[in-house]
C-alpha cells in the first residue's frame, strides 16, 4: 500500500485550558492513527468528506460543511483521511483544562 500524505497541523492556541489546531489536508492526506486525550470540537473551515478508519479495520465517512461543528469525547482512536478531491481544512478545539 502507498503511503499516503500526512495533513499538516498548525497550533493557534495552547495555553493550558484550551488547545486549537488548524488541519490542513491535500486530498488524500492523513492524519496518522491517534488517541484523543481530551474532549474536542471539530469547526469545519471548508466544505468536505473525511474517511474516517477506526481500530479493527472499519471504516465510515463523514461529511463536513463549513462552519458547522461537531463534539467528540476523550478516547475516540482514529486515522482521519481526506477522501474528496478538493483541500480540506478544519480547526479542532481541544479541552484541556
Amino acid at each position: 500500500m502507498d503511503e499516503r500524505a500526512k495533513a499538516v497541523p498548525t497550533v493557534r492556541i495552547d495555553n493550558g485550558r484550551v488547545k486549537a489546531t488548524e488541519w490542513a489536508f491535500a486530498p488524500g492526506a492523513e492524519t496518522g492513527w491517534h488517541r484523543h486525550g481530551h474532549d474536542y470540537v471539530v469547526v469545519p473551515l471548508t466544505d468536505g468528506e473525511l474517511l474516517i478508519e477506526q481500530p479493527g479495520g472499519t471504516s465510515g465517512t463523514a461529511r463536513l460543511s463549513r462552519g458547522v461543528p461537531y463534539a467528540n469525547v476523550i478516547g475516540v482512536e482514529h486515522n482521519v483521511v481526506n477522501a474528496g478531491r478538493e483541500t480540506l481544512a478544519f480547526l479542532e478545539i481541544e479541552i484541556t483544562g
